[in-house]
C-alpha cells in the first residue's frame, strides 16, 4: 500500500513564535522568499492539514484538498463551506480515515499548523521544514509547538527523532532560512 509522506511547514521568529499575542501572523514575519518556498511546496502537496484558525491565503488555496481539525464535528464530515475540505475531529476518527474521506490514500501531506496540529504529528513527520526569521521577536506571541519557549523549536524537533539538514537561504537581507528536519532512519 502506498504511503503518505508527512511534511510540516512553519516560519518562526527568533524566539520560536508563529504569531503575535493576538494569534495573528504579523507582516514582520512575512518574507517574499519564504512565501515563495511555502507556496511552491503547497502547490505540490496532495493534501493540506491545518486547524480551523490556520490557513495559507494564497491564490491556489481554493483548489487544494484539505483536512481541517475541529471539535465541531463528532468524527469526519464534509465542510459545508468548501467542497475540497474535510472536517476532522481526531477524538472521533483516525488521521488515515480523514485522509481517505478527502480522497487521499498516498502522496504528500503538508501540515501547516497551528501549534496543536503541529504537535499531533511530531512523531510522524518525514520532514519538517522550519523557516527561521532570526531578527524578528514576538514577545508574548503564540509558540510554534507545544513546549516552546521552554525549549527551542529545534530542540523539540530533535527530541522527536528529526535531524537538521543543510539550511537554505530564502531572504539574505533578513537572514531568513529554511532547514529541513528529517526523520532519523
Amino acid at each position: 500500500m502506498p504511503a503518505l509522506r508527512i511534511e510540516g511547514y512553519v516560519i518562526v521568529s527568533g524566539d520560536g513564535m508563529l504569531a503575535n499575542a493576538d494569534r495573528v501572523m504579523p507582516e514582520g514575519l512575512k518574507f517574499e522568499g519564504d512565501k515563495k518556498f511555502f507556496t511552491d511546496a503547497l502547490d505540490h502537496a496532495d493534501l493540506i492539514v491545518h486547524g480551523r484558525n490556520s490557513f495559507e491565503d494564497q491564490p491556489n488555496s481554493p483548489k487544494r484538498k484539505r483536512v481541517i481539525l475541529t471539535r465541531n464535528v463528532d468524527a469526519i464530515a464534509p465542510d459545508p463551506t468548501n467542497p475540497k475540505s474535510t472536517l476532522w475531529n481526531p477524538a472521533g476518527a483516525s488521521f488515515e480515515a480523514a485522509c481517505a474521506q478527502a480522497g487521499v490514500h498516498a502522496g504528500s501531506v503538508a501540515i501547516i499548523g497551528g501549534p496543536y496540529v503541529f504537535g499531533m504529528f511530531m512523531d510522524r513527520y518525514d520532514t519538517f521544514w522550519l523557516s527561521l526569521a532570526p531578527h524578528v521577536r514576538l514577545p508574548g506571541g503564540e509558540p510554534c509547538f507545544p513546549g516552546v519557549p521552554d525549549r527551542s523549536p529545534q530542540q523539540i524537533l530533535a527530541a522527536h527523532g528529526l535531524r537538521a539538514g543543510e539550511p537554505q537561504m530564502l531572504d539574505a537581507a533578513d537572514d531568513v532560512s529554511v532547514t529541513p528536519w528529517r526523520r532519523n532512519t
